[in-house]
């Protein structure tokens, strides 16, 4: 897979999601499902729209004892979505045991990334509640370095760390990029945040964009200008 661009179907419901996509003729845009859709409408609504013709990122998160994740991951494989992810924080034993059981028996298996921090978890949050006292940047990039060396394919991180995380961890490592807002755009609850030329130039591989598309009053239009910024 080249760069593209991934809509966050943010959604509650299948009815809301499948509305928001009908808006796409003729274009099957890769979509991202999370908990939120997930946990509503359960595996079918990935089989689903799967059979649309979407590549699909499902943003699980799992983060278990190695065995547990094994099991759920070989579950997750059967329906051959495009990429899934992980907490890095679950040690390399699990991360290692996830991708054994992501791998199907003919050898092919969905794109597995990890989460290194939550870009809602502040340097003092990590401190006092974590008790990880080294700097935010260096926990992320041993984090991704720990994910490179358990066979991920890549990390979920802000687009500014993108770039240290290639130059830790190879160009070939990929990064998957939330935080991406047009230049006028409303930033909303995310602060740390780059345009998606931004975002290309510091060499994200793919970039999540959730409102900025799903709010805007032509999304399509919205997503074709991502396109355009981040990809062309």
């Amino acid at each position: 897979m080249g760069k593209d661009v991934i809509i966050a179907c943010d959604f509650a419901s299948r009815e809301a999601t499948l509305a928001f996509l009908d808006q796409f003729t003729g274009k099957k845009p890769f979509i991202k499902i999370g908990m939120e859709l997930y946990y509503a409408e359960g595996p079918q609504i990935v089989r689903d729209l799967k059979a649309r013709g979407h590549k699909i990122f499902l943003d699980l998160k799992l983060h278990d004892i190695p065995n547990t994740v094994k099991k759920a991951m070989a579950v997750l494989s059967k329906l051959d979505v495009d990429m899934t992810n992980l907490h890095a924080a679950g040690t390399r034993t699990m991360m290692e045991a996830a991708l054994e059981g992501l791998t199907r028996p003919d050898g092919t298996r969905p794109l597995l990334i990890a989460v290194t921090q939550l870009t809602s978890t502040s340097p003092e949050a990590m401190e006092q509640d974590l008790l990880i006292e080294k700097p935010m940047d260096q926990v992320v990039m041993h984090y991704a370095k720990n994910a490179a060396l358990s066979g991920l394919d890549g990390v979920v991180c802000s687009p500014l760390e993108a770039e240290a995380v290639h130059g830790v961890c190879g160009k070939q490592f990929l990064t998957v990029t939330p935080g991406v807002r047009f230049a006028d755009g409303d930033k909303g609850d995310q602060v740390r945040v780059m345009t998606p030329a931004q975002a290309k130039a510091i060499g994200s591989d793919y970039i999540v964009v959730g409102r900025p598309i799903t709010a805007a009053a032509d999304p399509v239009a919205a997503y074709e200008r991502c396109l355009a910024e981040f990809v062309d």
